[in-house]
């Protein structure tokens, strides 16, 4: 290998460190479900606007992430799953992953406040810090409730979304808020279910750890079960319409299904059956979010179509 060729290597290998600092995944789909919000919201917003408030909604969402590896550094060396991200692996120091993450945040904050609002910026301020500093240095380590109630960081991003468009925030928009909420334990638990092992040696209290993986299916039931009327109720709210009614419908079926399927899994079940149900819900439940937000876009797309006259009865 030449000296050029090992250079352009290791520039490769440091932006992909870089990159993987902000939790490229997480970061998607807070972008997505951003510009979900913010593309059903009933106003019309200048695309520089929009496109500038969703670039600053993802750099937030990469700098919690960033500061969210900061400070579990520690117990992601000692997780099979994420030992080897950036931190633990030795090639990002930990204190500049700090200095990134606090520059990146305000950054993020002061700029969506200039391009759209205050309310908007106020409420990414809200989702960094509720997310660093409450789920992540507290509520992590402390309860088996932890993704529950930290969850409610992951739901802010199309409430910021559509108060970037709006400066407000509405029934619409709390309706997205729950259904994220509700969806998060279920996709989240049937993660942990098959890293349990990984949380256990980190000694981190996760619901599979603390309460046991029998009580962690009926968990993932029960919320699935509560994320139906909710999705149903956003189908007949302002922004909801047919297709999202349909795509509730065949989904809700689905998650339920999938769900009960993990929740009546034993542990006379192999341990090869059993990760197979988990893991194929767990990428089901991604799926089942990005369609249900999907099926809101194209609700306003039909609205759009048909100059805001769409039929469709509002009860919420």
């Amino acid at each position: 290998m030449s000296n050029a060729e090992f250079i352009d290597r290791g520039k490769e290998s440091t932006i992909r460190d870089s990159f993987a600092l902000f939790k490229p995944r997480v970061m998607s789909l807070a972008v997505f479900t951003a510009a979900a919000g913010m593309l059903v919201a009933p106003t019309q917003l200048h695309p520089l606007i929009g496109f500038s408030s969703i670039l600053f909604i993802a750099v937030g969402a990469g700098a919690s992430g960033a500061l969210n590896m900061w400070w579990d550094a520690d117990i992601d060396a000692k997780m099979r799953r994420t030992r080897h991200r950036p931190i633990p692996s030795g090639k990002i120091d930990r204190e500049d992953a700090l200095t990134v993450g606090v520059l990146l945040s305000g950054i993020a904050v002061i700029m969506l406040g200039l391009t759209a609002n205050i309310v908007a910026a106020a409420l990414l301020a809200l989702t960094i810090l509720y997310y660093v500093v409450f789920y992540t240095m507290y509520l992590k380590r402390l309860t088996p409730h932890n993704i529950v109630i930290g969850g409610a960081a992951g739901a802010f991003p199309p409430m910021i979304g559509w108060a970037a468009a709006t400066g407000g925030i509405t029934s619409e928009s709390i309706l997205m808020f729950l259904v994220i909420f509700l969806w998060t334990p279920p996709h989240f638990w049937s993660l942990a279910l098959f890293v349990s092992d990984d949380y256990s040696k980190a000694g981190v209290p996760m619901m599979t750890v603390a309460k046991g993986p029998r009580a962690t299916r009926r968990q993932i039931f029960a919320y699935a079960a509560l994320l139906v009327p909710v999705s149903a109720a956003l189908a007949f709210s302002g922004i909801g319409g047919p297709v999202t009614f349909v795509l509730a419908i065949v989904l809700n079926a689905e998650f339920l299904r999938m769900a009960s399927r993990v929740a009546h899994r034993s542990e006379a079940d192999s341990r090869r059956d059993r990760f197979a149900a988990e893991r194929k819900f767990f990428f089901r439940s991604i799926a089942y979010l990005f369609l249900l937000f999907s099926g809101l876009i194209g609700d306003a797309a039909l609205r759009w179509s048909l100059g805001g006259a769409l039929a469709w009865p509002q009860w919420v």
